[in-house]
This record gives structure tokens, C-alpha cells and sequence, in this order.
């Protein structure tokens, strides 16, 4: 079985042939870094992403190559193409491997980027007036509630 050092000796200007170094090429050289399999980021603000992870630090700090953004509304979902995508690292809450072999066994209907993106704002809206109808209630009884925002003001 071919390991990550061996892999990288070709192809890493780094590698001087010691282990090593081999070490180190595999901990610095980008192009050594899982170089075909995809990836799945969930982000704080509760985007999705998946692409091939093309670089980590210590940060957590993630660049992506062909990424798309995933967006889930009930049972469809839709695929934004973004490119090259970098990710600050305190933004990370789950990144994954996707296993490509393993056969999906959720039904998932893939719609179009524009239809995707009409059923996330109307979901948002009814979010919203739920949101409305709770906080009246909860003032009709004398509590109010901070909003989100608020809460991270110093």
C-alpha cells in the first residue's frame, strides 16, 4: 500500500529523500493534501460547502477547489457552483469526507439553482412571521426576549 510520504516524493519539491522530510512535505506541500477526495464544510452561519480541500493550517483555516454551496429545502436540494473558496477557520463547525463508494440511501430531489434559492426565501419568510407571531405573544404576557443580534454587542 502506497503511503502519503511516497505519494508526495514525486511530486514535492521539498522531499530530499529522508522520512522525515517526507513528513514535512506531506504537512506542507498543497498539492500532497487529499488531493481527490471531497469534502463537506458546515459553516457557522449554517452554509454547507463540498469540494476537494486543497489546503489546511493550523487555524483551521481550509481553502476548497470546485466548491459548491448546498443549499437543503425539505426534500430538494440545489448546487451553487463557487469556485475556489477559502474558510476562516472559527467559521468551521464539521468537516468531513464524503464517501464517494457508499450508495445514498436518502431521496433527495436536485432542482435548479433559482428554484432552490425561490423555496429558501419563502422558507425564511415564514420563518420569520412565526417568529413575529411568537414574540407578540410573549409580549402580550409581559416578556420580551432579546433579539440575535443584539446579543453579540458588547
Amino acid at each position: 500500500k502506497e503511503t502519503i510520504v511516497s505519494r508526495c516524493a514525486a511530486s514535492c519539491p521539498t522531499q530530499s529523500g529522508s522520512s522525515a522530510a517526507g513528513l514535512n512535505c506531506h504537512l506542507t506541500c498543497s498539492s500532497c493534501l487529499y488531493p481527490t477526495e471531497k469534502h463537506l464544510v458546515l459553516l457557522r452561519d449554517g452554509r454547507t460547502l463540498i469540494g476537494y480541500l486543497r489546503s489546511i493550517d493550523q487555524f483551521a483555516n481550509l481553502v476548497f477547489h470546485q466548491t459548491v454551496e448546498r443549499i437543503h429545502v425539505g426534500k430538494k436540494f440545489g448546487d451553487i457552483p463557487r469556485g475556489i473558496f477559502i474558510v476562516r477557520g472559527e467559521n468551521v463547525v464539521l468537516l468531513g469526507e464524503i464517501d464517494m463508494d457508499k450508495p445514498c440511501d436518502t431521496v433527495l430531489q436536485q432542482v435548479s439553482i433559482e428554484e432552490i434559492l425561490e423555496e429558501q426565501r419563502l422558507q425564511q419568510q415564514a420563518k420569520q412571521e412565526t417568529e413575529k407571531v411568537k414574540m407578540q405573544v410573549l409580549k402580550d404576557r409581559g416578556l420580551s426576549i432579546p433579539k440575535a443580534d443584539n446579543l453579540d454587542e458588547y
